[in-house]
């Protein structure tokens, strides 16, 4: 559970030769006594693409897209109607094995490990300086811990990724893990040391300053979502997030990038094209949304239908009225086998700063910086078709336009937009604002009547970490999908 497999495997086999004294008769030559740093680093960085990209039923990401209504499933009227309620973060945690969704945590814990143990320290360093290395699994360690805690609530945290120590770790306060992560960005974020560049980063291919600037938008993002329960915290941590240097352009944007490989491809092309499912549509909410708008990103979103049409799918409507190819799956852009995932992106954090400067937390004009995010949203996107027209035009629509009493309101909007097929970025977004406005489906298949506001815990946590989980239930709520995480307050 929670990704001791490998550390206790690797302690009976210790244990094992120490009590036949054997020395090194049973240690092969040929392979590693430690997992090399860089295979482990790679390993990690493809469970971020893939925890921000993942399709299927429960899928990772297409969950918390079909929430927000960004997408409708057309094939299975199931997870738009909100049938999964306990969703498992075990691989998550647990060590390397199959599958493309396993194992990070544990992987992440490696490398610092191996980089700060005088015993494997100088090994490790045949993969890049210590320092750095330490450095990018600190960010992306906090960076998963934080889509976690967003997603479940109170997690196992300070007693997570102790091995055979801990096989039933007590869950940790969402407040408490957010105190934590803001110290973990800034402090690793120091770390870097100028050394040799990290061998298996395939993520920001060993730039400090990038993974500098994304610990820093991590840090920004992550202070707004305090906005309603502590925004003087929040206020604090965001004006020291900005000082620190965010994203500044798209050329700054922390995209995971596949392969034309079937082992490291897209799946929303896996989906589409490899099984032949088309499971996922774009939801008719979105679709009409963007129409209404005339949003020049609406045909890179969106591929025409069969009929030559942008067609939105109904949401969460049982028995589906059409088949998958009466309505738009994502464009080439989201969908092609080698479309990037967005993990963070320039216009991300400029409608974050727009709505700070709104609220009063920075100096700033909220108006400028909420034009600026929906620009470079459009250029992000569009590329060299984006024009400076078609922007003007767009911006002086009266659904569009700046104006102070809506802003709240009118940021949401556009960033629901830009944050297309960013789930959990969406949905977090969604349930801390409350805008876009949006309906359930008619039939929800929960129990409930609403949008989910969190995912219920793996069922194993009732069994196998029983006693910890009566707390956790008794201190947080309810383990269901509506009871809101700490920062999630009316």
């Amino acid at each position: 559970m929670k990704g001791y497999t490998y550390t206790l495997l690797a302690g009976l086999l210790v244990t094992t030769v120490a009590c036949n004294d054997f020395g090194d008769m049973n240690v092969s030559p040929n392979s590693a006594l430690f997992p090399n740093t860089a295979s482990l680093m790679t390993g990690a960085e493809r469970v971020v693409g893939t925890l921000n990209s993942q399709v299927g039923p429960g899928g990772f990401n297409i969950a918390p897209a079909l929430y927000v209504q960004q997408f409708s499933d057309v094939t299975y009227i199931e997870d738009s109607r909100y049938k999964t309620i306990n969703f498992s973060y075990n691989t998550i945690y647990g060590a390397s094995g199959s599958g493309a969704n396993t194992g990070a945590l544990v992987d992440l814990q490696q490398v610092i490990d191996q980089n700060t143990n005088e015993a494997t320290r100088g090994g490790a360093a045949t993969y890049g300086s210590n320092a750095n290395q330490i450095a990018i699994a600190r960010i992306l360690k906090a960076y998963i811990y934080q889509f976690m805690t967003d997603r479940w609530g109170d997690i196992p945290y300070t007693q997570a990724l102790k091995g055979d120590q801990n096989f039933s770790p007590a869950f940790d306060k969402q407040q408490a893990i957010y105190t934590d992560l803001f110290k973990e960005w800034k402090a690793a974020a120091a770390q870097f040391d100028g050394g040799a560049t990290v061998s298996g980063d395939i993520l920001l291919s060993s730039n400090a300053t990038r993974w500098k600037k994304f610990a820093a938008s991590l840090r920004l993002i992550a202070a707004l979502r305090l906005s309603k329960v502590d925004p003087a915290t929040g206020k604090a941590e965001f004006a020291a997030a900005l000082a620190d240097g965010v994203l500044a352009s798209n050329a700054d944007n922390v995209q995971y990038k596949f392969l034309a490989d079937a082992n490291n491809e897209n799946p929303l092309y896996a989906n589409y094209v490899r099984s032949n499912r088309k499971d996922f549509a774009l939801s008719s909410t979105f679709v009409d949304y963007l129409k209404k708008l005339s949003d020049p990103r609406l045909p890179v979103y969106a591929a025409p239908n069969l009929k030559g049409e942008i067609v939105g799918a109904p949401y969460g409507v049982f028995p589906a009225p059409g088949k998958a190819q009466d309505y738009s799956l994502a464009g080439s852009a989201i969908s092609a086998q080698t479309a990037p995932v967005n993990l963070m992106t320039y216009a991300q954090v400029l409608f974050a700063q727009a709505e700070a400067a709104k609220l009063g937390w920075i100096a700033g004009d909220a108006k400028t910086l909420y034009e600026s995010a929906i620009k470079a949203s459009m250029q992000q996107w569009l590329g060299s078709a984006f024009s400076d027209a078609t922007f003007a035009t767009y911006i002086a629509q009266p659904d569009v336009a700046y104006t102070d009493a809506k802003a709240i309101e009118l940021i949401s909007n556009q960033r629901w937009v830009a944050l297309f097929f960013q789930g959990t970025e969406a949905w977090s977004e969604w349930r801390r604002t409350g805008y876009p406005t949006l309906k359930p489906s008619p039939s929800p298949l929960n129990g409930g009547t609403d949008i989910p506001r969190r995912l219920a815990y793996p069922v194993t946590e009732t069994t196998l970490n029983a006693a910890n989980y009566a707390a956790v239930t008794a201190s947080q709520g309810k383990d269901d999908q509506y009871t809101r995480v700490w920062w999630d307050k009316k």
